[in-house]
Order: structure tokens, then C-alpha cells, then sequence
């Protein structure tokens, strides 16, 4: 099914993006059906720009892509709902969305969808494919050495900054090791989620 673009004299349909992990809606803007058709070839979203009369695609100048993961179509098929990877701030002022909300979990599914490019080009030129060249009994192990660093950092010393870091470090390579499991956060999230569902049941 398609959008009926021949709905409006203009040739145009209103487009929603949501981000498709957080649910969290970015943006609203147009497309035409060469806009559309871009869209689905290349997989980063073009909308087009009334002031311009021209196709964009968000992110050209910033770098800050939409990557498109899912087109759904109103009950009319005259509105686009597209769920998309945004790879960084979406409004032109620099805030997450164009409603001003923040959207900084999203980073989370950012970084692994960096992990997943990286993991298999030359191992000279990426740490994360460096670990993924020794194999998944290494990013476990490194995964271990982290946590310790964790717990050290916590317990016998003040610094929140070290901290921090160290828990940074632990998260990132928990990432990878759920990559090298082909694992996700998500499906940890959805874990955590159905244990939820559970104990509120009981």
C-alpha cells in the first residue's frame, strides 16, 4: 500500500518521525512521491522542503541522518508514520527534537548500530573489531575486567568522575558482548520488562 499523494492539490502528505526505540516523536515534515521512492531506495529519509520547493534529506549538510527502520500508513493512507535511527540531534537549534524534549537514551541504539558497522572491517583501523578479531571468550573476559574496575572504582575510592568512566567502559563493552552474541539491549530490556510485568500480576 501506498500514500495517496493525489489526495492534496499539492502532490504532498504529512510525515511523523518517531524514534524506534524510544518511541519518542522527533520531527513532522512532507514528502512528494520522489521524496517517498528516495526514501526507500536509499534508506535515509528525504522529505521535501515547501519553502525550497525542493527534495532534503535530513542530514546532508549536518551529518545528523535519519535512517529509516519502519513506513507505516494511516487508516487513509494519507499521513506517514516512518520509526527511524536518528544518528544525532534532529532540530536545526541542536536539541534532540524539534519540540524541544530530550532524547538522549537514544544514544544507547546509536552506539550499537556503530558497533555493528565496525565489527568486521580491518582490525588495524577499530578497536571494536580488534575485540571482535580475538573472538567472544575475549570480549568476555574484557567484559569481566571492567566490572571489576567497576566495583573498585565504587567501593574503595571518592572519585565520581572515575567512576563514571569506569561504568562507561563496563556498558560499552556489555554492548559488545551482546553483538558478538547477536544480542541486543533491547532484548535485555525486554527481559527486564516481562519480569516487571510478571511481579505486577502476582
Amino acid at each position: 500500500m501506498k500514500p495517496n499523494f493525489d489526495k492534496y492539490h499539492d502532490g504532498l502528505v504529512p510525515v511523523i518521525i518517531q524514534d524506534a526505540f524510544t518511541n519518542k516523536v522527533l520531527m513532522l515534515g512532507f514528502m512528494n512521491e520522489e521524496a517517498y521512492n528516495k526514501t526507500l531506495q536509499e534508506g535515509k529519509v528525504t522529505f521535501y522542503s515547501r519553502s525550497k520547493q525542493s527534495l532534503w534529506t535530513k542530514g546532508e549538510t549536518s551529518g545528523n541522518y535519519l535512517l529509516k527502520q519502519e513506513i507505516l500508513l494511516d487508516c487513509d493512507n494519507d499521513t506517514i508514520l516512518i520509526k527511524v535511527l536518528p544518528t544525532g540531534p534532529i532540530c536545526h537549534t541542536g536539541n534532540d527534537t524539534c519540540f524541544g524534549e530530550s532524547n538522549t537514551e537514544q544514544f544507547l541504539y546509536t552506539l550499537e548500530t556503530i558497533i555493528d558497522q565496525r565489527k568486521d572491517i580491518d582490525p588495524k583501523n577499530s578497536y571494536i573489531a580488534s575485540l571482535f578479531a580475538k573472538g567472544k571468550n575475549k570480549i568476555a573476559q574484557k567484559v569481566g575486567e571492567e566490572a571489576v574496575e567497576v566495583v573498585i572504582e565504587a567501593v574503595q575510592n571518592d572519585n565520581d568522575e572515575a567512576f563514571l568512566n569506569e561504568a562507561a567502559d563496563l556498558f560499552f563493552h556489555f554492548l559488545i558482548l551482546l553483538k558478538s552474541k547477536n544480542k541486543s539491549l533491547k532484548d535485555v530490556l525486554h527481559v527486564l520488562q516481562q519480569r516487571h510485568q510478571e511481579k505486577t500480576n502476582k
